[in-house]
């Protein structure tokens, strides 16, 4: 009786150790779940969302196992949004907008989210086209969050968060600013031709900023137009800083331009474009060239409705999951 006992007390205290081995080796076994973060300022004008929503499906096209989420920057725009989601009537009228659209949340909200649901390697790829301010302060909101530490490592909320780079590239070695502004360059080759078949220059309207000097990465970008496309004139201006319009006026009367085509060097073609480029106020840049004796046709589609400029977006959130030891899929 007691050999029985015994050998019943010796066969549970064996399958005990092999459950908490188990439970321990699972413990153990992290699986990671990865998501990208598209970040922008935002836009309310309805077809602008044409040039986030086409860098949006090529995420998930390329990585259909990937959560992809939307954050609008602008706490203006994100409340816009939500008063209009807020009204049936506006949802009825508007079938097109997405969901995720009229309750866009802001980037830190959207990374806590992802993170609440178990996804702990994030990628928060920016739609900027310079690094610029907006760029650098969403930067630090991802770094800060990307250095919180626990007592236990597995307690950490994030395995990894990174940034990915804008359209013409950051600082920094590892991928030079150049080879992106050389990449951009290629991909608007069908705004070049665009201003040649109608013998016109082309002008591209940047945002630019007031206190921040982001012309740099412009000017370089506009010189690189031109060695790349000599028999059209590449100029390129910001609403807000430098190259101001003044020195686009300044630049077409010296070349003797009569014509150009003119675009908004934003992913989305939204109020810059509509109103501050091509709007019928008298300090529109149309108004103004058209003042000044010069035929103006604006194109009205954001930089994101261009295939290969989403795909730059695309590689650059690939670039930032690679160089982290994020695996997309």
């Amino acid at each position: 009786m007691k050999k029985r006992t015994l050998f019943f007390a010796a066969a549970l205290l064996s399958i005990c150790f092999c459950v908490n081995q188990a439970v321990y080796a699972g413990e153990q076994e992290v699986k990671h779940k990865n998501a990208i973060v598209l970040a922008m300022f935002g836009t309310t004008v309805e077809p602008a969302l044409k040039g986030l929503t086409n860098i949006k499906d090529k995420l998930e096209k390329k990585y259909p196992e990937t959560r992809v989420r939307i954050a609008f920057t602008s706490n203006i725009i994100r409340r816009i949004w939500q008063k209009r989601a807020a009204d049936p009537s506006y949802a009825k009228a508007h079938p097109e907008v997405p969901a995720e659209i009229l309750h866009a949340q802001g980037p830190l909200a959207t990374i806590a989210n992802l993170q609440d649901a178990g996804f702990d390697s994030i990628v928060v790829q920016p739609t900027h086209i310079a690094p610029a301010e907006e760029f650098l302060d969403l930067s630090a909101y991802v770094e800060a969050l990307a250095s919180i530490k626990t007592i236990k490592a597995k307690f950490k909320p994030f395995q990894k968060l990174v940034m990915g780079r804008p359209m013409l590239g950051t600082f920094g070695i590892a991928h030079p600013y150049r080879e992106d502004i050389i990449a951009a360059v290629a991909a608007v080759k069908e705004d070049v031709d665009r201003a040649e078949k109608e013998s016109a220059a082309l002008v591209y309207m940047g945002h630019g900023n007031d206190h921040f000097p982001s012309g740099g990465a412009y000017l370089q970008f506009e010189h690189e137009m031109n060695v790349a496309y000599p028999d059209v004139l590449t100029v390129i201006g910001t609403v807000e800083g430098y190259p101001a319009f003044e020195q686009v006026l300044a630049r077409l009367k010296n070349a003797g331009v009569k014509k150009v085509v003119i675009r908004a060097f934003m992913i989305v073609a939204g109020d810059h474009a509509t109103n501050d480029m091509a709007g019928p106020e008298d300090d529109s840049w149309k108004s103004m060239l058209t003042g000044a004796g010069i035929e103006v046709m604006p194109y009205l589609h954001g930089m994101g409705e261009n295939d290969k400029i989403a795909d730059i977006y695309v590689r650059h959130a690939a670039d930032a999951a690679k160089d982290a030891g994020i695996i997309l899929k």
